[in-house]
């Protein structure tokens, strides 16, 4: 199932998941019962602001100011559809 994704959609982390970081390994991970997703710190930085408030309209600004640039829409749009399809993301887009 494909969604199609808007600035508008908002992303929120799946339940079954807890994003953390952890010390032992040097990085944010993704927990789950049966394991642990280590993320890059791309990775990270975007899953960190998926908290079902911000839309990726948002999310994009806030990266964009963070790290000096103006080219990261394609980089996060395309980072949560893949999210998505894992089952890490789930999606509202308003109407």
């Amino acid at each position: 199932m494909s969604t199609e994704l808007t600035s508008a959609s908002i992303p929120t982390l799946n339940s079954l998941f807890r994003l953390q970081y952890e010390q032992a390994q040097e990085s944010w991970v993704l927990l789950y019962p049966e394991g642990m997703v280590k993320l890059n710190q791309s990775a990270a930085e975007i899953m960190q602001r998926c908290d079902g408030k911000k839309n990726i309209g948002h999310i994009v600004k806030e990266l964009e100011t963070a790290f000096e640039t103006t080219v990261l829409v394609n980089d996060v749009t395309g980072f949560v559809s893949v999210a998505i399809e894992q089952n890490w993301l789930k999606v509202n887009t308003p109407l």
